[in-house]
């Protein structure tokens, strides 16, 4: 019997994901374990692995397709001794992928529970030719990415015929209607008696009627990709549900970039090169992380019914990648040592801006760190991260008179900003936890011991 492959949930939260690449053909022998596919999410690109023997009979989706719904069959193995064409011809007429036609079996116990209509009377007109799908009733399938397109070019979907896994409409069939200037959106149906009130728009959102007042072909429309929608709507719900209070000090590091310059002077050769390299963030994250280890009130994530009081600092840190950020997590930071945490970072990042990091490398924490100081930015405050309670928005430390002792002198001086969730830190445990990690960076070997 053949072995359906469908899209798998690569994070708990993953609703469809791009099937970027096949590493795969159709005909090839595989076995547990073999990566046969790269699946993009919004955040990151992972490989995907057989996890059964057989010979690839049909790869149902093609690569490169957009929004293919978790557990949607996108291919069909033969087991040993099955004939593969056989195998291939009844992928080809099993059903669609159940998470793609989802919605359909819903549409048709709909029309079937629907009273019949009345019938017509004598004199009325006879009814028009079978129009598209869409016109008759049934749906029509496609990308969240093609709808989208077809919306701002006025393209009627269901007048365009697909080219996808059952005849599913994606981005390269509207670009296609677009260019050979077909397919335009039939005229509106007549009204009914009772018209429908149009959807309103979320508060505060901004439809395609903003266009209007801009000048035509003063601009270009730039589609959102899966990782921007992600980023806007995490942010909208943080800035909407978590009270936000700010706490800035200044922090000195003259005794921080001192004790830096002698431990990487002290670092082992490995291959002609240091066994690491440390940065300033790097000792941002552990100060923060003993920080959160010293004031555990503060080490918290809100919920509805408890308080979540974590027993580890893992510390999410800011990294911007083409199209936005991700903030790839040091788990238990503060049990690592400084030199630990410089080479994780450094991989983390790397495969960050890959997008190759896996969904446990980049979900949960129990703060962040933002760090634009290297960007010349002096002090800024950061928007929380939920269920992050804190994040730490880092400035560039830079020369300062100071007064010492009643007397004027050059330092160097860091602004860091706390923002808070002030439904579980309140302000004094905020400041409290804020002048801890200045302990930290003022006073660093405290990290080493």
């Amino acid at each position: 019997m053949p072995i359906n492959i469908t899209m798998p949930a690569l994070s708990p939260t993953m609703e469809e994901g791009n099937l970027a690449k096949w590493l795969v053909k159709e005909g090839d022998t595989v076995k547990s374990g073999d990566v046969i596919a790269e699946i993009e999410t919004d955040k990151a690109t992972m490989e995907v692995e057989a996890v059964d023997e057989g010979v690839v009979a049909k790869l149902v989706v093609p690569a490169g397709t957009e929004g293919v719904k978790v557990n949607a069959l996108i291919a069909v193995l033969a087991v040993d001794g099955e004939d593969v064409a056989a195998a291939a011809s009844g992928a080809s007429a099993a059903p669609a992928p159940k998470a793609a036609a989802a919605e359909a079996p819903k549409a048709e116990a709909k029309a079937e529970a629907a009273p019949a209509p009345a019938a017509a009377p004598a004199t009325a007109a006879p009814a028009p030719a079978a129009a598209p799908a869409a016109a008759s009733g049934n749906r029509t399938f496609s990308s969240p990415l093609a709808r989208r397109l077809a919306k701002e070019a006025g393209i009627d979907l269901s007048a365009i015929a697909g080219s996808g896994p059952h005849g599913r409409v994606v981005k390269s069939d509207v670009e296609a209607a677009v260019s050979g200037g077909g397919a335009k959106a039939a005229p509106a149906a007549a009204p009914q008696a009772v018209a429908s009130a149009p959807a309103a728009a979320p508060k505060g959102a901004f439809d395609d009627s903003v266009l209007k007042l801009f000048e035509p072909g003063s601009y270009e429309l730039v589609p959102h990709d899966g990782m921007r929608k992600i980023i806007a709507k995490r942010l909208v719900e943080s800035k909407q549900t978590v009270p936000h209070f700010y706490v800035t000090v200044d922090c000195e590091l003259d005794a921080l970039l001192a004790l830096r310059a002698q431990l990487n002077d002290a670092a082992p050769r490995k291959d002609s090169a240091p066994a690491y390299k440390l940065s300033v963030n790097d000792m941002v994250i552990k100060a923060m992380a003993l920080a959160l280890r010293d004031v555990p009130d503060a080490n918290v994530s809100w919920t509805e019914a408890n308080m979540v009081k974590h027993k580890h600092a893992d510390v999410g840190v800011a990294v911007s990648i083409p199209g936005g950020l991700i903030t790839p997590i040091i788990r238990k930071a503060e049990e690592k040592t400084l030199s630990a945490i410089s080479n994780e970072m450094r991989d983390l990042g790397k495969r960050a801006k890959d997008r190759k990091l896996k969904p446990e490398e980049f979900q949960g924490g129990t703060t962040s760190v933002s760090n634009m100081g290297m960007m010349g930015v002096k002090n800024f405050a950061a928007v929380i991260n939920p269920p992050h309670a804190t994040i730490l928005a880092v400035g560039a430390g830079e020369q300062r008179v100071i007064v010492r002792k009643g007397e004027m002198v050059i330092a160097t001086v860091m602004s860091v900003t706390l923002s808070t969730d002030h439904r579980c830190v309140d302000g004094a445990l905020g400041a409290e936890l804020l002048n801890a990690f200045k302990g930290y960076i003022e006073n660093p070997m405290g990290m080493l011991v």
